[in-house]
């Protein structure tokens, strides 16, 4: 069962459609992809902007899904 967890955005490059977030919990970035981003219209991050997210697992690793604005 995925929780429900909070974090900060480290960087996005709206170009690329992704970037990271540091977990307030601890722990290494979680890769995001635009993806993810539950938002009406423009899907986008701004750094050092406030999350919540579920953890998950892509093919490259740990990644955040579900990801909103807290």
């Amino acid at each position: 069962m995925n929780t429900q967890q909070f974090g900060a955005v480290k960087w996005f490059n709206e170009s690329k459609g992704f970037g990271f977030i540091t977990p307030d919990a601890g722990g290494a970035d979680l890769f995001v992809h635009f993806s993810a981003i539950e938002s009406d219209g423009f899907r986008t991050l701004q750094e050092n902007q406030r999350v919540s997210y579920t953890a998950g697992t892509g093919a490259k690793g740990p990644q955040a899904l579900n990801v909103k604005a807290a």
